[in-house]
């Protein structure tokens, strides 16, 4: 059964230190859903999650978010195939746009896209 919150476990935490890569859709001003694959990190100070990327603000992503600021990410993978085991992360949350932030990692450029979970739901990230 997924574990549904508000916040960010410890657990959902632990299992988005070992990502890299998440996918986050965003809705145009037309409705139009997009979904592009981004970098990410968690914001441990706000308990947000940060996502960078190169040209970030020229981005039909951040673009949209003027319009609509709702927006799912999602970050999962295969933990194993015998016995076949998922882990899934959704963040569900309103997000904002910045300026002038420190680049996540060389490359990137100084806006960012910081969603404010609203609701989280995720499983199998026990190890048990």
């Amino acid at each position: 059964m997924p574990d549904v919150n508000a916040t960010l476990s410890d657990l959902v935490i632990a299992y988005l230190d070992t990502q890299r890569l998440g996918r986050l859709a965003t809705v145009d001003r037309h409705g139009a859903p997009q979904n592009n694959p981004v970098g990410f990190r968690y914001n441990p100070e706000l308990g947000t999650v940060d996502i960078g990327g190169r040209n970030m603000g020229a981005s039909r992503k951040y673009r949209n978010l003027a319009d609509n600021p709702h927006v799912a990410f999602v970050v999962d993978d295969i933990a194993s195939v015998q016995p076949w085991r998922v882990r899934c992360v959704e963040i569900r949350g309103r997000a904002e746009t910045l300026l002038d932030q420190p680049a996540q990692i060389p490359g990137f450029t100084s806006e960012i896209i910081r969603i404010h979970p609203e609701r989280v739901i995720s499983f199998g990230l026990d190890p048990a």
